[in-house]
């Protein structure tokens, strides 16, 4: 005996069929609405499945309606329906990562149980762990150790800026800023050192702005300091100021979390490790992986950080930090921008 429900399913999978067989997005994206507002995500996930077969079997260019589908259930659907699309292949042209998006509304201690234990999974860990959640290390034991940090924030750590998706767009702060730059002429230049493992933990941090956007991205290390290491990048006259070790952090993260002004954004999780990696590059701390507290403790109180400008008009993406250590007298200066 054929039941009612299962006609109203039917019923609605043959208008979808219709649908994807038209190449109609507009009419996909209509159908998306009302499986969201039905909560039909049973059929949103069907849906999401259906479209990425035609485009996979006939070539049509439904991934946009499947990438939506996924989403949306990422973002707004329970917890063991939002885990069914975080398996590492979805989500490559959502607007955000997956693994963040579906830390908006959802905690680890109910994603968890129904996560496969693959890559992805670790980052939604870190996600969470990021916005606050308390997690428990025995349910990260089996992930795959992609992001070789603590889940959980460290004392010595800022609070990051997180961002906040919703049915259509999305909102990715910047770190608050602290002060006023005042003018500054650079008089001298800082005898160049080379740094490989800095420039090369710069490069990861904005890999997004300059090889999937139209950004650059520069450092040098120089004997001296802030303000040599600003004259060894060719600045003569800029705009600057000492800055909190926590907004200097925490820019560093945001930066890598972004995808600059084109670029897809890679997630807060992944700016942090940038970040840490970063302070590893500075502090020699790469042969002993990850660092202890007292390693980061100690490095952060011989640091002092500086935003800077050389009087560019506002707008765009920007990194623009210089950081010194007295007592080994270096210091480095970072100069990275990304225009829409």
């Amino acid at each position: 005996m054929t039941r009612r429900g299962d006609d109203d399913r039917a019923g609605r999978d043959d208008a979808l069929d219709g649908l994807i067989h038209a190449v109609d997005l507009d009419g996909l994206v209509r159908t998306i609405d009302d499986r969201c507002a039905d909560h039909d995500w049973a059929g949103l996930l069907r849906l999401r499945d259906r479209c990425l077969a035609a485009t996979r079997e006939s070539g049509r260019q439904l991934w946009p309606a499947a990438t939506l589908a996924e989403y949306r259930l990422a973002l707004l659907a329970p917890p063991e329906w939002a885990a069914s699309v975080l398996d590492g292949e979805a989500g490559r042209f959502t607007i955000g990562p997956l693994s963040e998006v579906v830390a908006v509304h959802h905690t680890w201690h109910d994603l968890q149980p129904h996560l496969p234990r693959v890559p992805v999974a670790t980052f939604v860990a870190h996600e969470r762990a990021i916005r606050g959640e308390s997690i428990a290390p025995e349910t990260l034991a089996d992930l795959p150790p992609v992001i070789d940090i603590p889940a959980a924030v460290q004392p010595w750590e800022p609070a990051y800026p997180v961002s906040t998706y919703r049915d259509v767009g999305a909102e990715h702060p910047e770190p608050a800023l602290a002060g006023h730059l005042e003018h500054v002429t650079v008089a001298e230049v800082g005898a160049l050192v080379e740094d490989d493992a800095t420039e090369l933990a710069v490069r990861s941090l904005l890999d997004a702005w300059t090889t999937t956007s139209t950004g650059h991205a520069e450092v040098v290390c120089v004997e001296g300091d802030a303000l040599g290491a600003l004259g060894a990048l060719g600045v003569r006259s800029a705009r600057m100021i000492e800055i909190p070790t926590g907004e200097a952090l925490a820019r560093i993260a945001w930066a890598g979390a972004s995808g600059g002004a084109h670029g897809r954004r890679r997630g807060m999780a992944i700016g942090r490790f940038s970040m840490w990696w970063l302070l590893g590059a500075l502090g020699h701390l790469h042969d002993h992986w990850p660092p202890t507290n007292t390693d980061m403790t100690m490095l952060l109180e011989d640091l002092r950080w500086y935003r800077w400008d050389a009087h560019e008009p506002p707008g765009g993406w920007r990194l623009q930090l210089a950081v010194d250590d007295a007592d080994e007298g270096l210091a480095w200066a970072i100069n990275a921008s990304d225009h829409a």
